[in-house]
């Protein structure tokens, strides 16, 4: 329980990040709100990998090479639902940017990120 309370923390922590740089870049830089969703999501991820490795689930004994590579993989999944997710319910069903944003991160977080960080990325059974 206290894995999933820290992995939920640092979830946090990456989601201000996200959602900080996407109302950023489309409020002040003028952006597509998927480009800066994607945006959002690249910088929210690195944030999460390394408060996840050092934190959540201490992993410095292992190659951080390895974990990297392992991340990558489970993010490509997490950008393409994350701004999958926010194509479908602000241009398809009209939902506001940032309603689509935190629907489509919460979803994401709980039945894909965690999941996957934990029993793949930092799993030593991989």
């Amino acid at each position: 329980m206290i894995t999933f309370l820290k992995a939920n923390t640092s979830s946090l922590l990456a989601s201000a990040t996200d959602f900080l740089l996407t109302v950023l870049l489309v409020q002040f830089a003028g952006c597509k709100v998927v480009l800066a969703a994607a945006a959002g999501t690249l910088a929210g991820g690195v944030i999460n990998f390394l408060v996840n490795r050092h934190w959540v689930f201490r992993q410095e004994e292992e190659r951080a090479a390895r974990q990297m590579g392992k991340y990558a993989l489970v993010w490509m999944g997490n950008l393409a639902l994350n701004t999958g997710g926010v194509y479908v319910l602000a241009n398809m069903a009209g939902l506001h940017y940032v309603l689509s944003k935190v629907l489509t991160s919460l979803l994401v977080a709980f039945l894909y990120n965690y999941p996957m960080q934990k029993n793949f990325v930092f799993s030593n059974n991989w």
